[in-house]
């Protein structure tokens, strides 16, 4: 059975460059192997990520990062059956979200994912995917 999570946390220091490719590479080499798919936002202070995949492995990793100390103020925001992968092209993907960039500013001002319904934190996430281009890491060859 696939489904969809989305959750919001808050990174536990500064996330820099480094630490962002870092999150990407690592993620992308586990959802590989997993058969987990998904994208990640960060901005603002806040992570907000969809994982994609087969109930059992999107539960372990959610179990990782709760148990993650790089993470704080964990919210799970939704957890639904799914018949296709939005995301399925992507093992993990990143785009930034910033709460003074015009497509938060103007089309949802009041934007705060841990008051926003589920709906309203996928409708953010598609936008931003739409006129941000995501970043997706590069395949390292070992």
């Amino acid at each position: 059975m696939l489904v969809r999570l989305l959750y919001v946390s808050q990174p536990v220091g500064p996330i820099t460059t480094t630490v962002t490719t870092s999150i990407l590479e690592k993620s992308s080499i586990y959802n590989k192997g997993e058969n987990i798919t998904g994208i990640l936002c960060q901005g603002s202070g806040l992570w907000m990520q969809v994982l994609e995949g087969e109930r059992h492995q999107v539960n372990v990793l959610y179990s990782r990062i709760m148990a993650s100390r790089n993470h704080k103020n964990i919210e799970l925001l939704s957890m639904e059956e799914i018949t296709h992968r939005q995301f399925g092209k992507w093992s993990m993907a990143l785009v930034h979200l910033y709460k003074d960039s015009p497509m938060v500013r103007i089309a949802h001002p009041e934007f705060d994912p841990y008051t926003a319904t589920s709906k309203e934190a996928m409708s953010v996430l598609d936008e931003l995917i739409k006129t941000s281009g995501p970043i997706v890491a590069k395949e390292s060859k070992n």
